[in-house]
């Protein structure tokens, strides 16, 4: 059995080391290093796995924290560092702050870049000021600033290399994702799916910051980069007009179809991965049609651009059920047929695993048992409706039209996985899995365009699922069944993206603020420690002066976190909704409540009660002998 999972540990490593020859050498040499983080979900394949098993099941109950770093702001701490060599580089939200410290020097800062940009790019942030982290190749730290620009910074001096505007703010366009860097591009998308913003994926070359291609969402074939006889869904060509001919007229044009999420990639089959979010309004009745390409997954050329296929989740999205969330990329036996595997953990509720170079769909279950907007996902290939979700009527929120209360839909908006991404260990070939445990009241109603405004079209109310009192649970998932291994509960959300190791440890943060640890195979808790705030950040570990490092930033904040980031929450409210939340007595009276902050205010008021707002980089290791 050992053997085999080397294999498939070694395996893994050739494939995502096979295409390096031809991509950023420097790059690939540093990622396949453990001791060092530098990119922003540790590898090409979104894995989160480290090889590093200094910090083990023995001892990791032994960790404590062993230095701290401010970044002076707060708001919600999205993302990680990266470590590069002896430098750490950290990033912060709005004004998107970046910091290199010195390991060597007890995190001395070496340099910090404080962008200049206009705090009116803040009202048009959906959902906090966040930011998702940075990436490096070529002696440069790459940052997408909140404003859509994409800056290149001298990684020794932290001087402007080039940087150049993506998007237009004024119509809602910002940036909040971190930018990946696969072969001799840079990739960002853009957020702004509640300001009506038709969206897109942006290519720029690395060198000098020329935007080599850009791929719409929405829209005719020349914007989308789709060749209707080549790009297949399903297995079958999409055929001309695959976009425009599912919307009304022109709604197109203001689609949304955000590209905010994470990106992987393949080398040996040059193709990116990544997800688009939810079609603008969130209001289904204006929108007939099934709003393609919204909520799709995506494989494109990295050269040119080109879409081999696409697979869109959730047609007609009736729920904001965004698809932006991480794609996964392992080497694994399904059927007894070895598989080149994308597995993609969506809002709506559903596990895929699908073969990433044909866009096959092999397994779509629930991740969470509560889901129940559709009963399943059509895996009959004879049937019409394959691949789709069936809908359960009850809980469709335009069957009764336009302003109508559709009450009890499982998941709620931010779905049963945000961007929080997840992790694969090749030792148990077991995803671990931060979700949401949580349910929605939703009522659209009708709204109009305005550029720059908000577009959406519906007032949202999040509580916990019927009988249940926690909003979390954390889970490892077998991706070639669609199972659940195990699954611990948590109070609130777990909102901090999860680290698998070779250790046997698996890390996340929670909302509450806690660092946690378990065991891979069983789920059982081994460490926690209270962070000085809210974690929404993502775990990572380095090794330096031959010791390994955990660590992981906290700041409450995000959607979820948005009551305490933006002070929508009042102190009386957090302390009447804990109160229900224990009596079973939900949602509140207070419509008002329960509904800012797109219905996670009301939701998430017991938050309140645990933590505040903060901005800390927490650094833990065992301790020294």
């Amino acid at each position: 059995m050992r053997k085999i999972l080397l294999a498939s540990c070694f395996g893994a490593a050739a494939l995502f080391t096979a295409g390096y020859a031809v991509a950023n050498d420097e790059l690939a040499k540093l990622s396949a290093d453990p001791n060092q983080w530098v990119m922003p979900t540790q590898n090409y394949a979104n894995t989160r796995y480290s090889e590093l098993k200094q910090i083990n099941t023995e001892n990791v109950r032994k960790i404590a924290p062993v230095w701290t770093f401010s970044t002076g702001v707060l708001r919600g701490h999205e993302g990680s560092p990266l470590v590069i060599g002896d430098v750490m580089y950290v990033h912060a939200p709005f004004p998107n702050t970046v910091f290199a410290l010195d390991l060597n020097n007890d995190g001395k800062i070496l340099w910090k870049y404080e962008p200049k940009q206009d705090p009116n790019v803040i009202p048009v942030m959906c959902c906090d000021t966040v930011n998702r982290g940075l990436s490096y190749a070529d002696g440069k730290i790459f940052l997408h600033q909140a404003d859509t620009t994409l800056v290149a910074l001298d990684a020794k001096t932290g001087a402007v290399v080039w940087s150049v505007k993506d998007g237009d703010p004024s119509k809602g366009a910002t940036g909040t994702d971190a930018p990946f860097v696969f072969k001799d591009k840079v990739f960002i998308g853009v957020s702004g799916g509640e300001f009506g913003v038709r969206s897109w994926v942006s290519a720029y070359n690395i060198k000098d910051g020329k935007l080599a291609w850009r791929g719409y969402s929405e829209g005719p074939d020349s914007d989308t980069l789709i060749d209707p006889a080549k790009t297949t869904s399903l297995g079958k060509p999409v055929g001309p007009n695959s976009s425009e001919s599912t919307w009304q007229g022109d709604q197109w044009k203001i689609g949304g179809g955000a590209t905010w999420g994470w990106y992987s990639y393949d080398p040996a089959l040059n193709l990116v991965y990544y997800g688009s979010g939810n079609p603008s309004t969130w209001n289904p009745v204006q929108r007939p049609g099934d709003n393609r390409w919204s909520m799709s997954i995506w494989a494109r050329d990295l050269d040119t651009g080109a879409v081999k296929w696409i697979y869109q989740m959730t047609p007609h999205d009736e729920w904001d059920f965004d698809g932006v969330n991480e794609m996964i990329l392992t080497d694994q036996t399904i059927g007894g047929t070895p598989r080149k595997l994308l597995t993609h953990f969506d809002r709506n509720g559903f596990g895929y695993t699908l073969d990433r170079a044909t866009g096959e769909l092999l397994v779509a279950e629930k991740f969470d048992p509560v889901v129940n907007w559709a009963t399943k996902v059509d895996m009959d290939k004879s049937s019409k409706t394959y691949g789709r979700p069936l809908v359960v009527d009850a809980y469709s929120t335009q069957h009764n039209g336009e302003d109508s209360n559709s009450k009890g839909i499982c998941p709620a908006a931010l779905g049963t996985k945000d961007e929080q991404p997840a992790a694969y260990s090749p030792d148990t070939q077991l995803f671990y899995v931060p979700t949401n445990h949580v349910c929605m009241d939703y009522e659209p109603y009708k709204v109009s365009y305005t550029a720059g405004q908000a577009y959406v079209g519906a007032a949202v109310a999040m509580y916990p699922p019927k009988g249940d009192t926690n909003m979390g649970n954390f889970i490892a998932w077998d991706g070639k069944t669609g199972k659940i291994v195990w699954s611990n509960k948590e109070e609130f959300s777990a909102w901090g993206g999860a680290l698998a190791t070779a250790g046997g440890v698996v890390f996340y943060g929670t909302l509450e603020g806690y660092l946690k640890a378990v065991d891979a195979k069983t789920g059982k808790e081994l460490y926690k420690f209270k962070t000085p705030s809210g974690i929404i950040g993502n775990v990572m570990t380095y090794e330096h002066g031959g010791k390994q490092y955990v660590a992981v930033l906290s700041g409450v904040g995000g959607w979820a976190g948005i009551g305490l980031a933006a002070g929508l929450l009042q102190p009386e409210n957090a302390a009447a909704w804990h109160d229900a939340v224990d009596q079973g007595k939900l949602p509140t009276k207070d419509k008002t409540v329960d509904t800012a902050g797109l219905g996670a205010v009301g939701g998430y008021a017991g938050l309140a009660s645990y933590t505040s707002l903060g901005g800390t980089l927490t650094v833990f290791a065992l301790p020294s002998q």
